[in-house]
């Protein structure tokens, strides 16, 4: 049995983070695969790799991503090893861009979209509650906002609107269902 790959995108303030910790934590058929960012690990969020932009190029010029891509001034990149539970049967998510899914679909052809969204108002609360931005700032991130994915995604839709604990079930209720009936392209 194999399980799927599902990349997880929705602008910030969605909750993707706060949805996956809840799926891993409640689902041992749920896999979050584990990036690596150019960015100092203290600056919190998702857990993940820290690392230097030099030492980032060495692992990419090495070949130990699966995935790689530049988003918003960073690098990210997924090792080969966070794909791997996929063949024990499990679901591997990864936190993505979709910027980076047209070469996340040609990696893994049966690649599913998982797209997270919330109105704006509650992007606005979630992002002022982080402290990381200026008012300003905020808005013109609300305003880059999007939800547009590449024509032909296999695309679930869930929207984080609620309390945590909500978010997270209709997330593992979507993955279910997906399993049992064809995804939205």
């Amino acid at each position: 049995m194999t399980g799927r790959i599902v990349a997880v995108v929705g602008p910030s303030g969605v909750g993707k983070d706060t949805l996956l910790a809840g799926a891993v934590a409640q689902s041992a058929a749920v896999y979050w695969a584990r990036r690596v960012i150019t960015r100092p690990e203290a600056a919190g969020g998702e857990p993940f790799v820290g690392i230097d932009q030099a030492g980032f190029d060495a692992l990419r010029d090495a070949g130990e991503f699966t995935l790689n891509w530049d988003a918003h001034g960073l690098s990210y990149g997924i090792r080969h090893a966070e794909f791997a539970p996929a063949a024990q049967g499990r679901d591997v998510l990864f936190n993505g861009s979709r910027a980076a899914l047209a070469l996340a679909k040609a990696v893994f052809p049966d690649l599913i979209v998982l797209r997270i969204s919330a109105p704006s108002r509650v992007l606005a609360e979630r992002l002022a509650a982080r402290g990381r931005e200026t008012r300003d700032e905020i808005e013109a991130r609300l305003r880059r906002a999007s939800y547009e994915l590449p024509v032909g995604m296999p695309v679930i839709d869930v929207v984080n609107d609620a309390t945590p604990e909500i978010g997270v079930s209709r997330v593992l209720a979507a993955l279910q269902a997906a399993k049992a009936g064809p995804v939205s392209a």
